[in-house]
């Protein structure tokens, strides 16, 4: 079920009228029923594969807790994760690696007889596996305790909100709050309800108004001078930005409605004035995993030079192939881990400079414009990759960007983008919208919007709950684009 489809419209309010309703001690069986019936709604048979991994990371975590044998702990562990990432690699990636393996026979003329499976991947696979897996690495680590009630460690996997596309939780975070007693909150609630509708902008007026300009060029990048292209490749920028937020604003704020707080996902990430800030903001959930998980594990920056740079390199190219089973997504990784291995390097050699000039390079407000406007250039050609059904067509587009780009300076260039997105009207509202939206995010910066909009008078108030109702139901382009991470 999608965030953005009539079912939802009815769904919500019902389970949420519900869950106040009934006795705290069925709230959760509650929640369960209207997680495992919203999963069902995309493919209901792969509810079961859920299930598959929820059952076997249940009793492994207790396991490892019953046992002081660390060598026995660390086979359930490796029990649990090895049961979760093959679920993952075969859904996700066994077709990928058949066909390299094919190809690479081909070019050796080898014979190769395993031929692709017809397998759909089952949506938001990549998002619950990893909160899974977080869930009995914290157990083996002590810092977690085992949860021995079935129904609600199935609720912290399944949590209807962020089950498809995160934000990614830690078992510290959510499993307490199925236990708390929730009672309606007006300030609370209504809280939610703006943030879902904040969310709803996001996605449905400005990311799938932009998907229009995107999904053409990117598709047919040959017919376009470079310009066009640039203008496509920034509007993807704001279209996965606007559709990924977008759904952790929704997630958020359902959530918190009944009482639950998520961990934010998103913070302004496209102000960030280097490529390590940018990580800090975008995608916090999935960055703090890997961080925790993965990076620090293998010796963090604690190690020498080589062997740090090593270690970014690695995270980043996981990183990339956890998004998708495509060259294209281990390219955009490597992208942004040679990023951090050349951030790291440039800061070094920074140090070296007297204190005034290291001061004028990096404390002035100039400066830090600088930075911010070369760090969004750089993650927006990334995004190209990401982007890109394959690398031939990433290819063709970054060549097309560089090579056309002189004869896209004329006056044609912006009727080409108006008409693209479907006329000049469409080209005002997306950039009206954009603008909305980043001077809430420049509000944000210097003080909380919600507190601000509740200190206004009641006719302010409503005056801005209905302009942006308005704006939803008669500029967004409802049901049209489905949110770019299900895929994952």
């Amino acid at each position: 079920m999608s965030f953005v489809s009539s079912q939802f419209l009815l769904f919500f309010p019902v389970v949420t009228v519900l869950y106040f309703v009934i006795p705290h001690r069925f709230r959760w069986a509650l929640l369960l029923a209207a997680s495992c019936y919203f999963y069902m709604a995309f493919v209901p048979v792969y509810l079961l594969i859920l299930l598959f991994t929820v059952s076997i990371d249940y009793v492994a975590a207790i396991l490892i807790e019953r046992t002081s044998d660390q060598q026995r702990k660390k086979s359930f562990l490796t029990l649990s994760i090895l049961a979760n990432l093959g679920v993952l690699a075969f859904f996700k990636y066994f077709n990928f690696a058949n066909a390299n393996l094919a190809s690479l026979a081909g070019f050796l003329h080898w014979n190769y007889p395993i031929g692709s499976l017809s397998i759909i991947l089952p949506i938001g696979l990549s998002f619950h596996t990893f909160q899974a897996i977080s869930y009995t690495i914290e157990v083996y680590r002590g810092n977690q305790k085992v949860e021995r009630h079935f129904g609600i460690y199935a609720l912290y996997v399944m949590f209807y909100p962020q089950l498809v596309a995160g934000p990614i939780e830690r078992p510290q975070n959510m499993l307490r709050q199925f236990r708390d007693v929730h009672t309606p909150d007006y300030e609370r609630i209504t809280d939610g309800l703006k943030q879902i509708a904040w969310g709803l902008f996001k996605k449905v007026v400005i990311a799938d108004r932009l998907a229009v300009l995107v999904n053409e060029v990117f598709s047919n990048s040959y017919n376009y001078n470079g310009v066009v292209l640039l203008a496509a490749s920034v509007s993807f920028a704001f279209q996965i930005f606007c559709d990924f937020s977008g759904y952790c604003d929704i997630a958020l704020g359902a959530a918190k409605v009944m009482g639950f707080k998520l961990m934010t996902n998103f913070d302004r990430p496209y102000s960030s004035a280097s490529f390590s800030e940018f990580w800090r903001r975008w995608h916090i959930s999935l960055s703090t995993w890997f961080r925790d998980y993965l990076y620090i594990p293998l010796g963090g920056s604690r190690v020498l030079p080589l062997r740090h740079a090593t270690n970014l390199m690695i995270v980043f190219v996981v990183s990339g192939l956890w998004h998708g089973a495509n060259w294209t997504f281990v390219v955009w990784g490597a992208i942004h881990g040679l990023l951090q291995v050349i951030e790291i390097q440039v800061k070094r050699l920074g140090q070296q400079l007297p204190e005034k000039i290291r001061a004028i390079i990096t404390d002035t407000r100039v400066a830090r414009t600088v930075r911010v406007i070369l760090v969004f250039a750089m993650v927006d050609f990334a995004w190209i990759f990401f982007r890109a059904n394959d690398l031939d067509q990433a290819l063709n587009f970054v060549s097309g960007l560089v090579s056309r780009f002189g004869s896209g300076l004329n006056t044609n260039t912006l009727s080409t983008i108006s008409s693209l997105l479907g006329g000049r009207s469409e080209l005002i509202i997306a950039f009206a919208a954009i603008a909305v939206m980043e001077a809430v995010h420049y509000t944000q910066a210097r003080t909380s919007v919600s507190q601000l909009i509740r200190r206004q008078s009641l006719v302010v108030r409503w005056t801005l709950y209905a302009i942006l109702v308005v704006s939803i139901c008669a500029l967004g382009l409802l049901g049209q684009q489905q949110f770019i991470y299900f895929q994952f």
